[in-house]
């Protein structure tokens, strides 16, 4: 096994994205942090780093436990990684799960113009 990786490299082989190219992507984009400071794709990962990604409504927080440079099955992945990531973040992705799903009975066919204008005003609306 190799003593350092790709940062990018890494993060698609533990499954924490689906294709490569969109760890790369995050990085890029200031998604991913070491130690509080953004890491650039071609960031050498060591065993001990803990990393923080933004994804989506969440903040995932994991501890590399193993360096490894092929993808491996999901079973496998508790093995490379440890996931510090907070059970509040995990709810927080739930709700926001929940609070956007829209019933719509069937047979009532698409909404109109004006059902779908007011479906929009209440998704923005804070309550």
């Amino acid at each position: 096994m190799a003593e350092t990786v790709r940062i990018d490299k890494w993060l698609w082989a533990v499954r924490l994205y689906k294709t490569r190219s969109q760890a790369s992507d995050a990085c890029r984009s200031g998604k991913v942090h070491i130690q509080e400071i953004s890491v650039k794709p071609s960031r050498e990962l060591s065993v001990g780093d803990i990393i923080e990604i933004n994804q989506g409504p969440i903040k995932r927080t994991v501890e590399v436990k193993a360096i490894l440079t092929n993808r491996v099955s999901a079973k496998l992945v508790e093995n490379y990684m440890n996931d510090l990531t907070l059970q509040d973040e995990y709810d927080k992705l739930k709700i926001a799960r929940e609070t956007n799903y829209e019933f719509r009975p069937r047979g009532f066919g698409r909404p109109t113009k004006r059902e779908r204008r007011l479906i929009e005003k209440l998704k923005k609306s804070k309550f």
